[in-house]
């Protein structure tokens, strides 16, 4: 019964625009943008139904309580008497990224064949920095079976963001695979997030065989170019990795590696004469999920942006006509999270286990997703302007809101504030 689950963020009812991620080009470019989380919300339920359509198997992972007025309480300072940029970061959204929610490493890879999770501390950007407390609270509830490790983040300052940093690549979901961890140097326009250092202490608390181990280096190019994560230049799925061919420091080295380690493995570039790192980046067509499907086909959900930029949605339609393993192309509208510099990869976290051992009010079907929409389309702000964020009839809705879907899910345990 071991899976592959994705477990969605849902977007919060705080989603704004408020540019706070340096090195995310989409992020920065918005800043100041009127947001609307209600439709951000909707949209990605959406892509659930669509994953569910597949016959994928989904889970969730709910908005934390913001404005984090614990946080704010160890600043010395409330939402009212906090400096706007404080407020905004108290208020960020950003964990509807659940790719950033934790580093998963599957039973059949660890020691004690049980699946570990390290909750990731996020440390270089202050409005994520906070956000590991209520992601592994969560984390706890969901995976409290014993057929799971929980561990707390690794200690700052060793810059850890989670499985956006990671790749894995097996002959099936179930099967022992080979565990990649990219990390970046800094040094360029844009700061490294992710640290070796972070990477090799997550792969020795999860018990990794370390032949089948890879530590590899993101380019500075990419890094420069706006992949503030590796997710953003490559992605895998079981025995393919789909990568950019600017995206790794030592290309060359990193590829004979993996080959040396695992031979049947498949690598699907993208050469740089025909898809640019700034047209990659812009489309996020990397941060596509990658996924197999029920009969044994790869499929790459995308977002919009994809299909809209003429050399990569012409790549794409030369490579599922050829002889490659992804036969097939799924765009999706996440146009809000787009906005804020995430895309359909940003939004999932992938575990591999048996469903039943899972906390099942973290995993949905069409009818717990009908029911997170009514309470979305009941209480989720349809609008925020940068101006709003300072009204307190907005931080009460939002605080509502989040209310409302707990109470729906059964989870008022999870209430903070």
């Amino acid at each position: 019964m071991v899976r592959e689950i994705n477990f969605d963020g849902i977007i919060g009812p705080s989603h704004n625009y408020a540019g706070l991620s340096h090195g995310n080009l989409a992020a920065t470019r918005n800043a100041g943008e009127v947001s609307r989380p209600r439709m951000a919300a909707l949209q990605g339920i959406a892509k659930m139904r669509a994953n569910l359509a597949l016959g994928l198997t989904q889970g969730i992972l709910l908005p934390h309580p913001r404005p984090d007025t614990r946080w704010l309480a160890r600043l010395a300072t409330d939402y009212a008497g906090a400096a706007a940029h404080v407020r905004a970061q108290a208020l960020s959204a950003s964990a509807m990224w659940a790719a950033n929610a934790a580093t998963v490493s599957p039973a059949a890879d660890t020691g004690d064949v049980r699946c570990h999770l390290t909750v990731a501390n996020l440390v270089t950007m202050p409005h994520r920095s906070h956000e590991w407390p209520a992601t592994l609270k969560q984390l706890e509830l969901a995976f409290a079976d014993t057929a799971f490790a929980v561990h707390g983040p690794v200690p700052a300052p060793f810059g850890d963001e989670g499985a956006a940093n990671h790749m894995r690549l097996c002959e099936a979901h179930g099967a022992a695979g080979i565990e990649v961890f990219v990390y970046g140097v800094s040094g360029g326009p844009f700061p490294a997030r992710q640290h070796r250092e972070a990477c090799e202490t997550v792969a020795r608390a999860h018990r990794l065989d370390p032949a089948r181990t890879l530590f590899v280096r993101q380019s500075h190019a990419a890094i420069a170019a706006g992949a503030f994560h590796n997710d953003v230049v490559a992605v895998a799925n079981e025995r393919v990795l789909f990568a950019h061919e600017q995206a790794f420091h030592d290309r060359d080295g990193f590829f004979a590696d993996l080959r040396a380690a695992m031979p049947s493995v498949e690598i699907v570039e993208v050469p740089a004469d025909r898809v640019s790192l700034a047209d990659a980046i812009a489309s996020y067509l990397f941060n596509a999920q990658l996924v197999t499907l029920a009969d044994g086909g790869m499929a790459l959900i995308l977002p919009a942006e994809a299909q809209a930029n003429v050399p990569v949605w012409t790549w794409l339609q030369e490579m599922v006509a050829g002889n490659g393993p992804i036969r097939r192309l799924e765009v999706v509208d996440v146009r809000e999270s787009m906005a804020n510099g995430g895309g359909p990869a940003c939004l999932r976290l992938r575990v591999v286990a048996d469903p039943a051992t899972i906390d099942p009010r973290f995993l949905v079907d069409g009818a717990t997703l009908d029911r997170i929409a009514a309470v979305v389309e009941a209480h989720w702000p349809e609008r925020i302007a940068p101006a709003d964020i300072g009204d307190p009839a907005l931080i009460d809705r939002i605080v509502a809101a989040r209310r409302a879907l707990l109470e729906t899910l059964d989870l008022v345990g999870l209430i903070d504030n």
